[in-house]
């Protein structure tokens, strides 16, 4: 009986450990999967806001956009981080006409359109 008992208790204990060992790692994973989510929405928090000034400052503008509009429109779009934004942002504001313009326009808008989607 006593042998039993001992066999039963390390058992247990063995099954404890286990589940133990199980939980913690699905913890880490969630924590992980956590971390991304929050990352990717803050990434998306930054494409939102840039596109929305830009919107404002640019599209719906009646005039020329100030010298602090683009400031704060370049800040917004270095604040993305995003090489391929921050490039297409760079070929808008350098466009030499007006057909160069509406393409560049065209061009950076679907491309945060698309990263917002993402």
């Amino acid at each position: 009986m006593q042998k039993r008992l001992k066999i039963l208790i390390i058992l247990l204990f063995v099954s404890l450990v286990t589940s133990n060992v199980f939980f913690v790692y699905e913890y880490m994973v969630s924590m992980q999967t956590l971390e991304q989510t929050i990352e990717k929405q803050q990434i998306n928090n930054n494409v939102l806001f840039f596109t929305q000034l830009f919107v404002d400052k640019v599209l719906h503008g009646t005039k020329e956009v100030s010298f602090e509009d683009r400031l704060q429109l370049e800040n917004s779009v270095r604040k993305l981080n995003d090489k391929e934004v921050f490039e297409s942002w760079q070929s808008f504001t350098n466009a030499k006409d007006q057909t160069e313009v509406q393409r560049d326009f065209y061009t950076l808008f679907q491309l945060l359109l698309k990263k917002i989607v993402q």
